[in-house]
């Protein structure tokens, strides 16, 4: 007959780390490095940190606030030195966003994401800070810098998004080829716009463009003033 064995008093088993916010967001960090943002569920986490679903509702309320904060933990390795860059602010506010865009450029499935996640963590809030300051440094009227965050950030995050994807889909090549064979062959008698304007259509490298993107949108921001009663005097 087998010996029996004592049950183990829960009194003396080690007792569980208390959960926290930073440290279900670091589990989704890792989850998300080491297999994707796809598998960064609360089911997914649950198993990781050795608890029930529920129990992390009380930290995260749901998958998407759960995206945001993995996003927000990844806007830390921004650069918002402006690195690079000389002493002049629209040279430096370039170099961030470019920062800014790389970091999306390294985790494509999130890089989708962030154009619906909205980040409030503590990294979102240094960029933001960071953008502010520099394109104040235009002289544009507070209303407009204040505007322009979010353009500006919103062209990132699409740019990013975009190429990400082509980057990791086979088929977006042959997208993108079937679409320049359809704007060279397409009739000047019936589409004459597209053929007085090619090749330039479809010419440029992506950074020529990237940069010209950038260039576009200061440029509107710091010279168009934002209707009504949003208007401001200068920073």
């Amino acid at each position: 007959m087998p010996e029996r064995r004592d049950p183990v008093s829960r009194r003396e088993r080690p007792a569980k780390p208390a959960l926290s916010r930073r440290w279900i967001v670091d589990t989704a960090v890792a989850v998300m490095r080491a297999e994707g943002l796809q598998k960064v569920t609360m089911r997914r986490l649950a198993q990781e940190l050795d608890t029930g679903p529920a129990s992390l509702y009380v930290y995260v309320a749901n998958t998407a606030e759960l995206h945001a904060a993995v996003l927000d933990a990844l806007l830390g390795e921004v650069d918002l030195t402006g690195a690079g860059a000389e002493g002049d602010w629209r040279e430096q506010l370039r170099a961030v966003l470019t920062s800014y865009t790389l970091v999306l450029f390294a985790h494509p499935q999130l890089a989708r994401s962030a154009l619906v996640a909205r980040p409030s963590g503590e990294n979102y809030l240094r960029l933001v800070e960071r953008i502010l300051e520099l394109l104040s440094g235009s002289g544009a009227p507070r209303a407009q810098v204040a505007w322009g965050v979010d353009k500006l950030l919103q062209d990132a995050t699409a740019t990013a998004a975009e190429h990400a994807s082509h980057e990791h889909d086979p088929a977006s090549l042959d997208d993108w080829n079937s679409t320049v064979r359809a704007l060279r062959a397409a009739d000047e008698t019936t589409h004459p716009a597209i053929s007085s304007h090619m090749p330039d259509l479809i010419g440029g490298s992506a950074h020529d463009r990237m940069r010209w993107s950038f260039d576009v949108l200061v440029n509107g921001i710091t010279r168009t003033p934002v209707p009504g009663p949003a208007q401001g005097t200068a920073g």
